[in-house]
């Protein structure tokens, strides 16, 4: 059968409006429909995906507006659908390292269906002993950029004292849990009382905090740090960044791995006490999963015994349907979500 005789079917999308300014709101995007034919096209080395879960990152909100790096565009495409981390089912493959039926994990669209071009983005998934769902997280790009962010960029030893933002987050709650294993004491904060919860009592930090309630954020990490802060792994940005310069440890280690604070702002908050970074020989050093990606391997080696074995735990915030899509994204930014949050597209 030619490929001008299959049938086009259906494809819901979530679809950007225009670019974004300040706090994202669900009426920013819109679910919509378009057509698709269920075939690699001829000659091609696409793949073709049915979308089965979607993972909802910050990141995303910075490409919602119109950003260029040395003139190369990097921002969403007005009237496409968004995209993102997900995990699906290969319906239809042009590509020698991918056959109809396989499962993997990498960048697709906010869609039913995609055809993915770049297949370099795709991970084949060979471990089905644990959700499925988990490839949007823990063992997806947020377990990765976890395990990349603490062991490769900060460089822990045992014993060391740990600071981490928005700690019960996709990615916050894997490296305190990290740094536990390695012997570490492990600080996080949190904006609410039931995410302060989950990290003492399910992740097993040594202690949490509230940041909405307190005052002073400087006093509050030298009540938690009397001796300072070895390591700070940096999700947040702003006054959080500003008020642990002044607690830092000499020779410590900042890993910055992103600062949700910042994303909605038109202009950027500035820091203050930058100069600590020269008084206590601060490293600070932002990443990009992306640089580490073949690292993959030994990442899954290191996490699937502690899975298996009980020793990592990860909580997830699933949303039903692509319709849900857009208040999942906006609700990262009020932290309306509790652990990683996931889109369910299909249950296979």
């Amino acid at each position: 059968m030619s490929s001008t005789d299959i049938e086009e079917v259906r494809n819901k999308q979530v679809i950007l409006r225009d670019y974004v300014y300040g706090f994202p709101k669900e009426s920013d995007m819109h679910v919509g429909d378009s057509k698709i034919k269920l075939k690699v096209p001829e000659g091609s080395s696409a793949v073709l995906v049915k979308n089965l879960y979607l993972s909802c990152d910050p990141y995303q909100r910075t490409r919602m507006k119109k950003i260029e790096d040395g003139g190369r565009i990097v921002s969403f495409t007005p009237g496409s659908p968004l995209t993102g981390f997900g995990v699906a089912k290969v319906l239809d493959s042009g590509h020698a390292n991918f056959k109809e039926g396989d499962l993997v994990w990498g960048l697709t669209g906010w869609e039913e269906y995609s055809l993915i071009n770049s297949t370099e983005s795709l991970f084949k998934i060979q471990h089905t002993d644990v959700p499925l769902s988990y490839y949007t997280g823990l063992l997806g790009m947020p377990g990765l950029t976890a395990y990349v962010g603490f062991y490769e960029v900060a460089s822990p030893k045992k014993g060391e004292y740990v600071f981490v933002s928005a700690a019960s987050g996709a990615v916050g709650q894997l490296v305190g849990q990290f740094a536990k294993l390695l012997g570490c004491y492990v600080v996080g904060s949190a904006g609410s009382k039931e995410k302060v919860d989950l990290l003492k009592n399910k992740f097993g930090f040594d202690e949490a905090f509230n940041y909405k309630e307190e005052q002073d954020l400087v006093a509050a990490l030298k009540r938690y740090f009397p001796e300072g802060i070895d390591i700070y792994f940096e999700n947040v940005g702003g006054k959080t960044l500003d008020a642990v310069l002044l607690n830092m440890r000499d020779h410590g280690r900042i890993a910055v791995c992103g600062m949700i604070s910042q994303y909605n702002l038109d202009e950027f908050e500035g820091i203050k006490n930058l100069i600590h970074i020269i008084y206590k020989r601060v490293l600070v050093q932002g990443f990009s999963v992306t640089d580490y990606y073949h690292l993959y391997p030994k990442f899954l080696e290191f996490v699937l015994p502690q899975i298996r074995e009980g020793k990592i735990v990860y909580v997830e915030d699933t949303a039903e349907g692509l319709e849900n899509g857009p208040a999942a994204l906006v609700g990262l930014f009020s932290g309306r979500n509790v652990g990683k949050q996931v889109i369910v597209v299909a249950h296979e």
